[in-house]
């Protein structure tokens, strides 16, 4: 059994983390600390206490892990605090401000003996997952490009910023989960082309990017805005001989949204009308275009792993130098904006 804490009981605790681990009779939720419990929007959970006492978290013995689900700017305090505490921490995205605290986190944990990671969840997304399969059947050739969107029509959102912080911009934000992807499946790219925008002027929120990164002769592009009334396609990929298209992207946020939990066979699992279509040219010239069956999404497994990293000593999954470069393109892609 994995006995586990939270810091922060908000909706990335709630939301994003809770369903799944509840989901899982090997891992017990202890506790959860919250500094401020006359702002609990959230239903509690019974046989799990609450406090507002760090000090009793931190010291309880019985916990071996504790999960920081708070503002990305307390992350690094809150990583150090648990560390200096002996406990494996698990951190939510974006892991830190900067890969300079990155590697504090990791020299200590690895000082310790613990183990700390970032929380990318998104490694299991429905659509990423199947876009896996179809390049690995190899029906589309020899790959040439990927397309990544990850679009939003919400001008509310940057209109509302009127100053610039690198760590809260859109590329931090969302290249997160979109570079760890990237990142995981193809590993450090040879090259990458950076534009990273702010439509509304400087001064503002970062709204925009587009990525390119290159692996010998594949193109992956990772791209997102505020300002889509149209969303592109969550995935295109392009190899010499077809092409597959994903429209939607992975539905379990979605489902979650709507308070429809995991305990529910159809959660986040996609219907026909959610499957991509393969496009493809056999040996015989013949076209042939076909609906790909979703793989399934799982935002749990990041705890099925690091179980097995705990109490087995299995290697961690997402590794500390994929987040360190993570760490380092969200840097360089906003470092000249103002």
């Amino acid at each position: 059994m994995l006995t586990i804490g939270y810091i922060g009981n908000g909706k990335s605790t709630n939301r994003y983390h809770l369903p799944f681990v509840l989901q899982r009779d090997n891992i017990k939720v202890k506790t959860i600390y919250r500094r401020t419990p006359e702002n609990d929007n959230w239903d509690k959970i019974a046989g799990v206490n609450y406090t507002s006492d760090l000090d009793a978290l931190l010291n309880d013995e019985d916990i071996q892990l504790i999960v920081v689900c708070t503002r990305y700017d307390s992350h690094y305090d809150y990583a150090k605090l648990v560390l200096e505490h002996n406990k494996h921490c698990l951190v939510e995205k974006p892991f830190m401000e900067t890969s300079e605290q990155a590697k504090e986190i990791f020299a200590l944990a690895k000082e310790k003996d613990l183990i700390v990671q970032a929380y990318q969840n998104r490694r299991f997304d429905s659509d990423f997952l199947t876009v896996q399969k179809v390049i690995e059947e190899g029906k589309t050739g020899d790959l040439l490009e990927v397309e990544m969107h990850y679009d939003y029509y919400r001008p509310e959102v940057p209109e509302s910023v009127h100053s610039f912080d690198p760590a809260s911009s859109f590329l931090y934000e969302h290249g997160c989960h979109t570079l760890d992807q990237v990142i995981s499946y193809f590993g450090k790219p040879d090259d990458i082309h950076y534009d990273v925008r702010q439509i509304l002027g400087q001064g503002r929120k970062n709204d925009y990017f587009d990525l390119d990164l290159y692996y010998g002769g594949v193109k992956v592009s990772v791209k997102s805005s505020y300002f889509r009334v149209k969303e592109r396609p969550s995935f295109v990929v392009h190899g010499k001989k077809g092409a597959f298209v994903k429209e939607t992207k992975d539905r379990q946020e979605e489902h979650l949204k709507l308070f429809y939990m995991p305990d529910n066979k159809d959660f986040g699992v996609d219907t026909l009308q959610h499957y991509g279509v393969l496009t493809y040219v056999d040996e015989e010239g013949t076209v042939h275009e076909e609906k790909v069956k979703s793989v399934d999404g799982d935002y749990g497994r990041v705890y099925d792993d690091i179980y097995e990293a705990i109490l087995h000593g299995k290697d961690k999954t997402i590794t500390d130098e994929q987040t360190l470069l993570q760490m380092e393109i969200l840097e360089t892609g906003v470092k000249n904006l103002k």
